[in-house]
């Protein structure tokens, strides 16, 4: 992913103290309805076009079937939104929210740069998996395949990021360490997860984050000589 729009929130520069309410990152409005109405239709638009684009790509759907799922005509739906993509970014903006405010609360009363990362980890993991479809389309649907909403979806992504580029760098590592790599070798396996997680397998997401983060802590120790 490109290089970061957005510098690291002060949550993830210094923990608050117990106690202390988590604040979400500011996330400007990406996009916005057209229109307020007083029986403004926008929620149930913007639900249908998160469950369509989840399961059947941005490609895939049609603005017709967005109007058919939220129960009315597509002349009605353009009222709200005036295009497809507008539609997209709406449904990026909700979910890059969902999934920032779970990690900030996850870190919130943590001071450990290990433990931080892990609980990230498990926030992160939990959001996309759990039946959530605007946590879901931020990971399927990637900038470069929608061009006509590439430059704000990749925004909203890198404000997004920009909390794991301080998680990552708080982290005690071994000067020659890429962290840059690091990070996006992270996210690309922690959203790889979508692809393979059942929920009936035997361990949950919040086990799997945590083994995952122990692999890594284990992988920058020091090889010792057998005795």
């Amino acid at each position: 992913m490109p290089a970061a729009l957005a510098e690291p929130s002060r949550a993830l520069r210094r923990p608050r103290r117990a106690g202390t309410a988590a604040v979400a990152p500011a996330v400007a409005p990406a996009v916005a309805p057209r229109q307020a109405h007083a029986d403004s239709r926008a929620p149930l638009v913007l639900d249908a076009a998160a469950r369509l684009f989840c399961h059947q790509g941005f490609e895939g759907t049609k603005v017709r079937d967005i109007a058919s799922a939220a129960g009315m005509l597509p002349g009605s739906l353009y009222r709200h939104f005036a295009t497809k993509e507008d539609l997209l970014v709406a449904v990026y903006l909700r979910g890059v929210e969902q999934i920032s405010a779970a990690v900030e609360t996850a870190v919130q009363p943590l001071a450990d740069p290990w433990e931080r990362l892990q609980a990230a980890c498990v926030a992160h993991l939990e959001a996309i998996l759990r039946d959530d479809d605007y946590a879901r389309v931020v990971v399927r649907v990637r900038p470069a395949d929608v061009p006509g909403a590439a430059d704000r979806l990749t925004a909203l992504r890198e404000r997004y990021e920009a909390l794991w580029r301080a998680l990552v760098a708080a982290l005690p590592l071994p000067r020659r360490t890429d962290r840059r790599t690091l990070r996006l070798m992270l996210l690309g396996a922690l959203n790889g997860a979508q692809n393979w997680y059942r929920a009936d397998g035997a361990a949950s997401p919040r086990v799997l984050a945590r083994q995952f983060v122990t692999l890594l802590r284990e992988s920058q120790q020091p090889l010792r000589e057998p005795s």
